[in-house]
């Protein structure tokens, strides 16, 4: 598998993630992974919307752990996570041309694309 395309267990599915740490801690986010690498994702806060990037990548690390990374386009960051599907927990890292910070919460799987 190479790291442009989603493993299936990603595809079409969205995933709700709060961070417990770090400058978005307490902020719970959904992602929401197309086929092709497409992602939407969006803040649950109030008057959050929706937010499109035209690629990410996905790689399964073993059969519980995956990590997934994009850049956002409006924010300049890139984020990379890493999700491990049997404990639930996400440790993630945010990055841009000034700051890098690491962040953990946890995140669930919510099914296809909401």
């Amino acid at each position: 598998m190479t790291a442009s395309t989603l493993p299936v267990s990603l595809q079409g599915q969205t995933i709700r993630w709060t961070f417990q740490d770090g400058p978005t801690k307490g902020h719970t986010f959904e992602h929401t992974f197309s086929e092709g690498g497409a992602l939407t994702w969006r803040s649950t806060g109030p008057g959050s919307k929706d937010h499109h990037e035209s690629a990410s990548a996905a790689v399964k690390v073993s059969d519980d752990v995956h990590m997934v990374s994009y850049l956002s386009k409006e924010s300049g960051y890139t984020l990379t996570v890493a999700l491990n599907l049997e404990t639930g927990i996400a440790i993630g890292f945010a990055s841009n041309g000034k700051d890098w910070v690491q962040q953990s919460g946890t995140f669930e799987v919510l099914g296809a694309g909401r």
